[in-house]
C-alpha cells in the first residue's frame, strides 16, 4: 500500500479530465516491484482510497513526468469535494 499527498490537475484536451501525478520515489517503487505486469498503455491496476471513497481503476505510465497518472473520475471528485489544485491524500494499491 503506498500513501501520499498530491496536486489535482486537469487536462484540457476535447475532452477535460482530472488526475493526480504520483510522485516520482512512488513510481520507481512500483516499476521495480510491479513493473513486469504492465498492460496497454503501461497500466497496473490498482485500488485507490481518497477520504471516504474507495474504487478500482488503473495508473498508467506519464513518459512526460517520469511517473503514473492516476484519472479521478467525477463521481469520486464529486463524492469528495476535489477541485482541480486542491491537495489531496490517497491511498494506492497494486492489484496484480
Amino acid at each position: 500500500m503506498y500513501s501520499f499527498e498530491t496536486k489535482v490537475r486537469v487536462y484540457l484536451g476535447e475532452a477535460a479530465w482530472y488526475y493526480v501525478t504520483l510522485p516520482k520515489s512512488i513510481a520507481r517503487e512500483i516499476d521495480f516491484e510491479h513493473g513486469h505486469h504492465k498492460a496497454g498503455f503501461g497500466s497496473l491496476r490498482v485500488r485507490v482510497t481518497i477520504g471516504h471513497t474507495s474504487w478500482q481503476t488503473s495508473i498508467f505510465t506519464d513518459n512526460k513526468s517520469s511517473s503514473y497518472m492516476l484519472p479521478l473520475k467525477a463521481e469520486v471528485r464529486k463524492a469528495e469535494g476535489i477541485e482541480v489544485g486542491n491537495r489531496v491524500q490517497i491511498g494506492l494499491e497494486i492489484k496484480v
